[in-house]
Order: structure tokens, then C-alpha cells, then sequence
């Protein structure tokens, strides 16, 4: 798969579109993750970067699920301003520039997975609050607490990885 490391963009048109560049963008994320363990010459790094990268295929896959238990009117729901509002705000991967994770300090690691995380959230939060039928609400009230959920889970997972 070929994607900007930068950012993922392609035109989202409908929900399902959505859903489906969430998925990627998690699969993007766990790529870049991968590669840097594998390049990390820190132990505490690569087993950070490793579990990391872990996580996020596991997002790929449960993100994956609601493409396919999502109302089918949801996802056919077509939303002009989702493409206006990537082209504003796109969501980065890489902050820090163009390091790898595999230079990466530990705390910029942390700092760029929940940088991404947080960018994700705000997303879906702003389209929830733009969203007007029931079933794209509930849709994006879903993802957004699913992103929120797992970013809460991951800071607690990982929390304690300094004290090593």
C-alpha cells in the first residue's frame, strides 16, 4: 500500500468512505509503527513501538466492523463537507516531520500517537456536530466514542512505561 506518510486523503463522499479511510488511516499508523520498531535501536522503544503497532491493527479491524454493522442508509449518506473539512484540517501521522518512529524518543513516540489520536477525535466530534440525520449521528456518536474509549485505554496501557 502506498500512502503519504504525511497524510492519508482521497475523496470521501458517504459515510461508509469514511469509515473506510478511519480504517486505513489505523492501518497507515500501524505500518509506520512496525517499520520503526523494527529500526529502533532503543529495547524500551521497539517493545513500545511493537505493542503500538499492535493496538493500532487491532483499531484497523474494529474500525473495519462498523463498516460492516452500520445501517446501510448511514453509510450510503452522501457528506459534501467531509472532503472540504480533510482539505482544512488533514489529519497527520508524522508531526515531528519526516523521523521516523524508528528515531524516535519515547516521549515523542507518545506524543505522536495520541497527537493522532486527539486529531481523529476532533474530527468526529466536529462532524457529529454538524450531522443531521439520526442515523449519521448515531453512526458518528459511535466512532467518536470508540476513538475516545481506546485513546483512554491506550494512555492507561501505556502509562507506565517510564517507570521502567
Amino acid at each position: 500500500m502506498d500512502l503519504n506518510k504525511e497524510y492519508i486523503t482521497m475523496s470521501i463522499k458517504t459515510f461508509g468512505e469514511l469509515i473506510d479511510w478511519t480504517r486505513k488511516l489505523h492501518e497507515h499508523l500501524a505500518h509506520c509503527l512496525a517499520q520503526g520498531a523494527n529500526q529502533h535501536k532503543e529495547e524500551r522503544a521497539r517493545m513500545l513501538l511493537e505493542y503500538l503497532a499492535a493496538h493500532e491493527a487491532e483499531m484497523e479491524r474494529v474500525v473495519g466492523e462498523f463498516e460492516r454493522t452500520a445501517s446501510s442508509q448511514a453509510l450510503k449518506t452522501y457528506v459534501p463537507y467531509l472532503y472540504a473539512e480533510l482539505e482544512q484540517r488533514p489529519i497527520r501521522t508524522h508531526r515531528i516531520g519526516d523521523v521516523p518512529y524508528g528515531s524516535l524518543s519515547i516521549d515523542d513516540i507518545f506524543r505522536e500517537v495520541f497527537d493522532f489520536h486527539d486529531q481523529v477525535i476532533d474530527f468526529y466530534r466536529q462532524l457529529s456536530n454538524e450531522a443531521q440525520i439520526p442515523e449519521a449521528k448515531e453512526l458518528l456518536g459511535a466512532l467518536l466514542a470508540f476513538e475516545r474509549h481506546d485513546a483512554m485505554r491506550l494512555a492507561r496501557q501505556t502509562g507506565s512505561i517510564n517507570e521502567f
